[in-house]
């Protein structure tokens, strides 16, 4: 599936490509998966452009699961036949996982537990990297009391999951209708919106030593509810740098990657999976994740 120009998801065509090249250090792989993020539809919106070139048409697409076809020169970590998964992120906008076929460094690529299906490997990469790596920026400890924005998304609940299995106390804002699958992971979950300072302060009186702002717009409750010497991070609001928090992009890193997936073939991490549309229909697919309706991740079959 490629675009010509930035537009919305309506413009996406099912295109023929070229075969991607496989460089030295690289694998291609045969893609069983992939899966939506927001990012994927805000990049084809335009979203990225002051960051990142585009270079047209493009594949759009980070997250990808599926059997490695062939490896460049220098490339002893794997082998055709294995089964693999990437957060696949390049520095341009082009050659992306909503496709049969997709190029991609083995540094960003890890192997695939044989308990964990396809599935669920796509749609772990870029969510579950994301919550590991604010959590890390947090040094979040088993001391801490940690408030995530936006507990139930996807990040969120991945996030929320690494967190308890440090063992902090978790507070989690969500939609009430998604209250009871945050319990269920040993949050404490409040509503968003108006009054959530209040709500946080009735089960957390001095505050909290850490936040995670998975949403973005809420800087200012974030502030209010932070402890002395607390610490905050945001993957949505570059802003939180003035207060001094960190804003994080997430960066693919295959070895990182083994750990989360090692983690859901133990059964330490859940990862929640909406449905899955066939290749031709991904346009229909990032309408899905821009509505906001879904229940998990979504994903794309390029085998269907």
């Amino acid at each position: 599936m490629t675009y010509d120009q930035y537009g919305d998801p309506s413009t996406l065509q099912l295109t023929e490509r070229p075969t991607p090249r496989v460089a030295p250090g690289a694998v291609l792989i045969r893609v069983e998966r992939a899966s939506v993020n927001p990012v994927d539809w805000k990049a084809m919106a335009g979203g990225l452009d002051p960051l990142m070139d585009a270079v047209f048409p493009v594949v759009p697409g980070w997250d990808v699961a599926g059997v490695v076809e062939a490896v460049g020169p220098d490339t002893p970590e794997f082998r055709p036949g294995d089964r693999v998964a990437a957060y696949g992120r390049k520095d341009v906008l082009q050659g992306g996982t909503y496709a049969e076929l997709v190029a991609l460094p083995a540094t960003s690529v890890s192997a695939i537990p044989d308990g964990v299906g396809f599935d669920v490997a796509a749609a772990l990469p870029l969510v579950g990297l994301t919550a590991l790596r604010s959590l890390e920026a947090l040094e979040l400890t088993a001391e801490d009391t940690l408030l995530l924005h936006a507990a139930s998304g996807g990040v969120g609940h991945l996030a929320a999951q690494l967190a308890r299995e440090v063992g902090a106390t978790v507070i989690g804002t969500a939609s009430p209708h998604n209250h009871e699958a945050l319990r269920a992971l040993g949050v404490t979950p409040v509503a968003h919106g108006e009054g959530l300072v209040e709500r946080v302060r009735e089960v957390a009186p001095d505050g909290v030593s850490a936040v995670a702002d998975f949403v973005g717009g809420v800087r200012e409750e974030t502030l209010a509810l932070l402890a002395e010497g607390g610490r905050h991070v945001s993957i949505a609001d570059p802003s939180v740098e003035e207060s001094g928090g960190r804003w994080l992009w997430v960066r693919p890193d295959g070895a990182r990657l083994a750990g989360l997936l090692e983690k859901v073939d133990r059964g330490v991490l859940d990862v929640q999976i909406d449905r899955t549309f066939p290749l031709a229909e991904a346009g229909a697919a990032l309408e899905a994740s821009r509505d906001g309706a879904a229940r998990g991740k979504l994903l794309i079959d390029p085998t269907s």
